[in-house]
């Protein structure tokens, strides 16, 4: 099991970084511990396509490296606090996405101008503004939980984003999925003028039409293949 974690977590991390989500060596996607001893985390230092399995370790709630080798990230508190509020999520996306940086610092919402807004909202994005520093405690990471809420992710304002999902798979293909709304966003804005966008009926329908769980899980096998292209 614990090598099934470490590979997810490897396979996951190179997906985000091929789909333009990489910052050097900041970023992170992490797997709940089954038997509930923390998260299965990349260790800090490297970048995300440089993830393999031997670079992922489990990290308990106090920050202690459990299994495996190299540097905690600082950060951790984002995933604990989240998994130990949520326990419908298995998976956890930390990353600098940058069309989602700037749409949350321009201070607009995220509107369903595109398919993959309407994933999204409504409701609305939530917001997360108590810092633009890293989450480094326990505290900032029970906050930025309470802003997520029951949401597939929430904007770290001037800072990245987090998304979850039950598994890993998931929480992968909606960091994608949102860094893609907030790109077409400030695409249609570029031109002038804020857009059109689907009303909220229109937005439903066409998040059960688009994105069943079958749906989801063909998406995310379409981003494994694409790492062997």
């Amino acid at each position: 099991m614990a090598d099934d974690l470490r590979a997810l977590v490897a396979t996951a991390s190179q997906i985000l970084a091929a789909d333009g989500h990489g910052d050097l060596v900041w970023g992170h996607a992490s797997a709940r511990d089954p038997q509930g001893r923390g998260v299965w985390i990349k260790a800090a230092g490297w970048g995300l396509e440089e993830v393999t399995p031997e670079r992922v370790h489990l990290v308990d709630e106090s920050g202690d490296v459990l299994e495996g080798d190299g540097q905690r990230h600082s950060e951790y508190p984002i995933h604990t606090e989240i998994l130990a509020t949520r326990p419908d999520v298995g998976g956890v996306v930390h990353v600098h996405s940058p069309h989602a940086i700037a749409l949350a610092a321009t201070g607009q919402p995220l509107r369903p101008v595109s398919h993959a807004a309407n994933f999204f909202v409504p409701p609305q994005v939530p917001v997360y503004t108590g810092t633009a520093d890293l989450i480094m405690t326990p505290a900032l990471g029970k906050e930025v939980a309470a802003t997520l809420g029951d949401a597939k992710a929430v904007f770290l304002v001037n800072h990245g984003i987090v998304t979850v999902g039950p598994d890993l798979e998931t929480a992968t293909v909606t960091a994608v999925l949102l860094e893609r709304a907030c790109q077409q966003q400030l695409l249609t804005h570029g031109f002038g003028g804020w857009p059109v966008w689907s009303d909220p009926a229109e937005s439903h329908s066409k998040r059960d039409h688009i994105y069943s769980d079958a749906a989801l899980r063909q998406v995310w096998d379409y981003l494994v293949r694409g790492l062997g292209r």
